[in-house]
């Protein structure tokens, strides 16, 4: 689990990373999902449901029905994700959860937790989908061979 986003973002992430590297528009079962991530089928598909009401896949009902990504979706960003899931709150509070941190009443790493912050929101929102598609595809294929 990632120390910035819930496990509910990671799997969001990773399920989306997983559809964009099938062919064009092609349904995947949730079953087949949810086995790939390593998680249950009924956890999967919550978080599928979610990310198909904030429009980032779409799903199909019936005999070969399944989630998929949308072409036009490829370009959607990793912050798009994270924001869909999780919301933005963690850009915008005190990594150790004080309630008054602020720039006017610091905690002790607020300054460096700032640029951290910054840098990480700027990757999430520069990295696009389509551009993780091949490394992926690299990644899932060595993950099989082993």
């Amino acid at each position: 689990m990632t120390v910035l986003f819930s496990r509910r973002a990671e799997i969001a992430i990773k399920a989306v990373l997983y559809l964009t590297t099938q062919e064009k528009e092609q349904c995947v079962d949730v079953r087949v999902i949810a086995k790939e991530l390593q998680v249950p089928k009924m956890f999967a598909a919550k978080i599928l449901q979610e990310l198909v009401y904030k429009n980032i896949v779409n799903s199909k009902k019936g005999k070969n029905g399944g989630f998929f990504l949308p072409v036009k979706n490829q370009k959607i960003t990793l912050l798009q994700i994270v924001e869909a899931i999780d919301g933005l709150g963690i850009f915008n509070q005190c990594i150790f959860g004080f309630p008054n941190c602020s720039d006017e009443h610091p905690c002790p790493v607020h300054s460096k937790w700032g640029t951290i912050r910054k840098d990480i929101y700027q990757m999430l929102n520069e990295l696009s989908i389509n551009d993780l598609k091949e490394e992926t595809r690299n990644k899932l294929k060595s993950l099989k061979m082993i």
